[in-house]
């Protein structure tokens, strides 16, 4: 198997060869340390993204949004508040990605394998400190992002553009900006899993109506490459700017 079998085998397990639209739909939960605190349950967490693969001269552009919904730990409801602040969700347009042929790692289990990536991030945060003291923690956004992507051993054997894959999340991050946690010690980890949905009318219908209520455009991809990409930091930083927090 030579590395740009490894590298269409990922990319017909993210994504669809063809360009066809894929939704993931991934569920899970939110907790938070501190270190004088043990670990606390704070959210449910529940999200989709819809993507479509592009191909270009030196590989390919991943096009996605993003939408997740933090959950109240016990019904599962979404959320609109917490400790009487307003809850911001992820609204993530753009959430795209260029891939140029790269070795994805990778380990084999039994009639499965698992495509991993670990992605540390470290770059100027968008919310300074002297600016947002009650929503900033570091000038530094520091943050840990673990995905598997987990697909038959067929994968490598087939001609088809995309082939039925799970997933599992995980992600170290700084408090969110709308818990108003300042420069409090500590910060938050993600835990998910999910899987590659047959479409997106497979979208859990709570999910499904709060994005139609709300942002009907995230139940597609993007048509064309933009950027910069949006996270829950700029996203946030948006909606104060604009007055709407």
């Amino acid at each position: 198997m030579t590395p740009a079998d490894l590298f269409q085998a990922f990319a017909r397990t993210r994504a669809s060869l063809d360009g066809a639209e894929v939704t993931f739909w991934w569920s899970g939960n939110v907790f938070g340390w501190s270190p004088d605190q043990p670990y606390q349950r704070l959210f449910g967490f529940e999200g989709v993204n819809v993507a479509r693969l592009v191909t270009t001269d030196t590989g390919y552009e991943l096009l996605t949004r993003e939408a997740a919904f933090y959950l109240d730990p016990d019904t599962r409801e979404i959320l609109e508040t917490w400790e009487k602040k307003p809850v911001v969700h992820v609204w993530n347009d753009p959430a795209n990605q260029r891939w140029r042929p790269f070795p994805v790692p990778l380990t084999r289990l039994g009639d499965q394998v698992c495509f991993s990536l670990e992605i540390p991030l470290a770059y100027p945060s968008p919310l300074p400190v002297a600016q947002f003291p009650e929503h900033s923690a570091d000038d530094t956004y520091r943050a840990l992002e673990l995905f598997q992507f987990f697909a038959p051993e067929s994968v490598f054997e087939t001609d088809a553009p995309s082939v039925p894959a799970t997933m599992s999340w995980t992600r170290q991050s700084p408090w969110l900006p709308w818990m108003e946690q300042g420069q409090r010690p500590g910060g938050l980890t993600f835990h998910c899993r999910g899987r590659k949905l047959g479409s997106y009318a497979e979208v859990p219908e709570r999910t499904s109506a709060y994005i139609a209520a709300h942002h009907p455009e995230f139940a597609h991809a993007p048509d064309a490459w933009s950027e910069p990409n949006e996270t829950s930091w700029t996203y946030f930083r948006r909606l104060r700017d604009r007055g709407e927090l």
